[in-house]
């Protein structure tokens, strides 16, 4: 994925401007990471996008309301149910190399998902910001929780709308047995605790 993904950003054409995202999923959150490269053509218009107050510098309150701004465009649902993303860490170029066509910038967001019954599960993401320049990538990444499994994927045409298809699987048993386990022992001293202080009283 990291290969077609880097391919794509080194042969867009300059007019265009290439929106490449991954999700990763997680039993309880879809963490999505955007990177956004303009073509050397429309540099000048995502730079305005940015710097609003025209200063030449893209500042830290300008570059989260643009981030802001990109996740606005983006729909997420789990299982047809609309999920919301919060704006996590941002990366933007120099306004210099976005003007070269070299300059990418980077979005990470979270959004929450409800709590999910064990089995298969659907998870859309669609991006619409800048439909009328864009091209579009969209991949899942492989989950990091054995809990979830990737089963499929199917894009539309464009690359714009992703579904992944994915199942969840149980907790493990030992986790499980070890939270017991915890609960238990962490009562056990408590009690204890608690007697000895009250026979000090006595």
């Amino acid at each position: 994925m990291a290969i077609v993904v880097g391919a794509g950003v080194s042969a867009h054409r300059l007019d265009e401007y290439l929106q490449a995202a991954r999700l990763g999923i997680d039993p309880g959150a879809v963490h999505i990471e955007l990177d956004l490269t303009p073509g050397v053509a429309l540099a000048e218009a995502i730079i305005a996008d940015i710097d609003r107050n025209r200063d030449g510098s893209l500042s830290q309150d300008e570059q989260r309301a643009y981030g802001s701004l990109v996740l606005s465009a983006l729909t997420l649902e789990a299982d047809g149910t609309p999920v919301r993303a919060q704006l996590g860490d941002t990366s933007f170029p120099d306004a210099e190399a976005m003007r070269r066509g070299e300059g990418t910038i980077r979005i990470h967001s979270v959004a929450m998902l409800p709590r999910l019954s064990i089995g298969f599960h659907q998870l859309l993401f669609r991006n619409r910001h800048h439909p009328d320049r864009s091209v579009y990538l969209a991949n899942a990444l492989v989950p990091e929780s054995d809990r979830v499994a990737v089963t499929a994927q199917r894009r539309a045409g464009d690359q714009s709308e992703l579904t992944i298809e994915y199942v969840m699987r149980a907790a493990p048993m030992t986790s499980v047995v070890v939270s017991l386990l915890g609960s238990i022992a962490a009562t056990t001293v408590l009690s204890a605790l608690l007697m000895r202080a009250s026979r000090s009283r006595r």
